[in-house]
């Protein structure tokens, strides 16, 4: 999957993307929130060197990269993970992360916005849905203004860095979205 948007690249993530990838993982601000850290670049490497290579692999994560037009620097990722429990292959769940430096700039939702239209247009997909920590106020408030609704709250149903957490799960239907 590749996708042109005003100011972005999002292409599949690649071995020589892994110090870039490290760079705003490996920040423990950038990933506090964040299920899938990386604690070195070895573990960005094995971390890419295992992502599935074709996309819409029913039960996988397809991993895409954000790249700026403007500097050629990689500045985020967003993975797809096509649900295994869905036989249909019509429900993707996603997960982003921006580098620090780029919060708050609109560059996650030019990069949601793209990808969802995709999966709802071209790959037909019913549901698209994201899990997030409540305490993760920037992106709740980024899929809600995509018109995500939420779904589910579930109380300390994550052990996470030690500690029980929340989980808020956000859903968006292929009939609902608007770009």
């Amino acid at each position: 999957m590749n996708l042109d948007t005003p100011r972005l690249l999002i292409r599949p993530v690649q071995p020589q993307d892994a110090v870039a990838m490290y760079d705003y993982r490996g920040d423990v601000e950038n990933s506090k929130f964040l299920s899938r850290t990386m604690a070195s670049l070895n573990e960005t490497k094995e971390f890419i060197a295992k992502c599935e290579p074709e996309f819409n692999q029913h039960g996988s994560w397809y991993q895409t990269v954000l790249v700026s037009k403007d500097n050629r620097e990689l500045i985020g990722d967003v993975g797809l993970h096509f649900t295994a429990q869905d036989a249909s292959n019509s429900t993707v769940e996603i997960g982003y992360t921006l580098h620090q430096k780029y919060w708050g700039k609109g560059y996650a939702n030019e990069a949601l916005q793209a990808l969802i239209s995709a999966l709802f247009k071209e790959h037909k997909k019913h549901r698209i849905c994201a899990s997030v920590d409540p305490r993760n106020v920037a992106s709740i408030k980024l899929l809600e203004k995509l018109g995500f609704r939420k779904e589910a709250h579930f109380v300390k149903s994550l052990f996470f860095r030690g500690e029980w957490v929340d989980d808020v799960v956000y859903g968006l239907l292929n009939d609902d979205w608007q770009e």
